[in-house]
């Protein structure tokens, strides 16, 4: 066993990585832990500089090993571990380099944009949707999360790693859409079209809010089009989430 004791200076490191988004930030690293997180990060072509494991708890392997691995005890695991019933698997990964001028647009792109969502749990489930759908890159505006905040990377079940995306700030992203032509679509309780009633087949980037103030001016002016959810009922507003994966499942459905 290669460490026995929680006090042992890496795995202090660690709990800060896990804790500390100015800890990450300064050191250019992030932490993923989970099987299923760990190999899509790997099959997208990020090299872990440590995996940490605990043959106790492990019940699954990681594939294409290429790291420094050490084991550890239970206890130190659960000292560095964030989820509930862990499978005993964690890695050390530099932070990914991501920009605009990577992104490879398809012939007809699909973005979502995330203005300042600031919830991990909404962030990750955003991501599997924008996974699920297969769109070209999901763009998080002026954000309040870390897109590499461990419970963003466990609430998207990895997806952060396959899912191209960039944090940039509202102009960055308006630029970038105006430059490759892709129209607006802002979504608003106080928009005239129903999001079914608008065409999607052409390149398009669905801008989505917070869900109490949802969309700034900033959008809501710039936006080629506004689009609302119907809602029947007596509550005037959807998970960010949950309305994400509405509209985006929409624009794939008008283009199959």
């Amino acid at each position: 066993m290669d460490i026995t004791s929680p006090q042992n200076p890496r795995i202090k490191h660690i709990v800060k990585l896990r804790e500390d988004k100015r800890q990450r930030q300064r050191d250019q690293l992030i932490i993923v832990e989970g099987v299923d997180e760990l190999n899509l990060a790997i099959e997208s072509g990020l090299t872990p500089q440590t995996l940490l494991t605990s043959p106790e708890l492990a019940t699954r392997t990681i594939s294409n090993i290429h790291a420094e691995t050490l084991t550890v005890t239970p206890n130190v695991f659960e000292k560095i571990s964030y989820r509930e019933n862990p499978d005993g698997w964690l890695g050390i990964f530099s932070t990914p380099q991501t920009s605009l001028d990577l992104i490879q647009l398809s012939k007809s792109p699909l973005i979502i944009i995330a203005e300042s969502v600031e919830k991990p749990g909404n962030l990750g489930a955003i991501l599997r949707t924008a996974d699920a759908a297969h769109v070209d890159a999901l763009l998080v505006c002026d954000p309040r999360v870390d897109l590499y905040n461990p419970n963003v990377i466990r609430a998207s079940r990895g997806a952060v790693f396959s899912v191209p995306c960039v944090e940039v700030t509202n102009q960055e992203a308006l630029n970038y859409l105006r430059k490759h032509k892709i129209q607006i679509l802002a979504a608003t309780p106080q928009a005239d079209n129903l999001y079914t009633e608008v065409n999607m087949k052409i390149p398009t980037a669905i801008a989505m809010g917070t869900e109490d103030k949802g969309l700034t001016d900033f959008w809501m002016t710039q936006a080629d089009v506004k689009v609302k959810i119907p809602m029947l009922g007596k509550v005037n507003s959807l998970n960010v989430s949950i309305a994400t994966a509405l509209i985006v499942y929409q624009a794939v459905n008008t283009r199959t």
